[in-house]
């Protein structure tokens, strides 16, 4: 796989070099299936597991890009989106004149599953920066755990990035069943069996829902710009991350699109007061 610098505008989009540089954007129309992971498909040329990597390049601020690859699976690696985030920053990134235009979100737009109290949900409202409220809650050993940040504060490298994603040693059989994890081994995620994890330690005591935040921004991604808003969710994931992405930009009235000025000095200033805060977070969980 190799990542190629994409004009202003151009913005996300996967090329199978395998298939005569079929082109794939990374967009909300392109969804294909989002059961354990986000795949994308156009015209029946699939590309499979591109949450990851979406969210290493919305996370670092990266807007155009093509990614060439040679097969359907993105390469999950340590399953987490550290290896795709060190290898961008490693190649140094370049900023276009072009000013960035942000997905501004205007109303709130949410997505529900089950009953309103104590099921599933996920929803973007009016908001500064791109804020991310997301609890999760899972039996043990993972349980209730809940993440709060802004990816604007500039401290994805950190918090997010080197979160892995995490499964459970007995849905195994049913993945690869499934043509998922093919390449996966247990250097590839957190393994979960018999009430505990099997292959620690973990990165963070709640790697968890930090993985889930990493998921959230790589399909949100799909929405086309970069979320200037706030995103809450609850016990969601794939599916109601992209069904939220595809109700978003179905209803026009709910965003516009949007640039921002330079911020001044004073800005920058409490941008790292923001930055240093949320390195200091402590998200909570039990």
């Amino acid at each position: 796989m190799r990542l190629i610098p994409a004009p202003a505008g151009s913005g996300i989009v996967f090329r199978r070099t395998d298939l005569d540089n079929y082109e794939i954007p990374a967009n909300g129309r392109n969804v294909a299936r989002v059961s354990y992971a986000t795949s994308l498909m156009r015209q029946g040329v699939l590309i499979s597991t591109t949450e990851h990597l979406l969210s290493a390049l919305i996370g670092l601020g990266v807007d155009n890009v093509i990614i060439e690859i040679d097969n359907l699976e993105v390469p999950i690696l340590d399953g987490s989106a550290r290896p795709y985030v060190e290898a961008i920053i490693e190649t140094g990134t370049k900023q276009q004149r072009r000013k960035r235009e942000y997905l501004r979100i205007l109303k709130p737009v949410e997505v529900r599953e089950g009953p309103e109290v104590g099921g599933k949900f996920i929803g973007v409202y009016p908001g500064d920066g791109y804020s991310i409220d997301y609890s999760i809650d899972f039996p043990a050993p993972i349980g209730h755990e809940t993440f709060i940040g802004d990816l604007e504060a500039g401290a994805y490298r950190d918090l997010i990035a080197p979160a892995r994603t995490f499964g459970f040693r007995e849905d195994e059989a049913m993945l690869r069943n499934m043509g998922l994890i093919r390449g996966a081994t247990d250097d590839c995620a957190i393994i979960i069996g018999k009430g505990a994890v099997q292959n620690g330690p973990l990165r963070f005591d709640d790697e968890f829902v930090r993985h889930k935040v990493l998921d959230l921004i790589g399909d949100l991604a799909l929405a086309g710009r970069r979320i200037w808003g706030r995103v809450v969710a609850e016990r969601a994931g794939h599916a109601m991350h992209t069904a939220l992405v595809q109700r978003l930009l179905r209803d026009r009235s709910a965003w516009e699109l949007a640039t921002r000025s330079a911020p001044d000095a004073a800005e920058l200033e409490q941008e790292e007061k923001t930055s240093s805060a949320l390195r200091m977070l402590r998200p909570s969980h039990a």
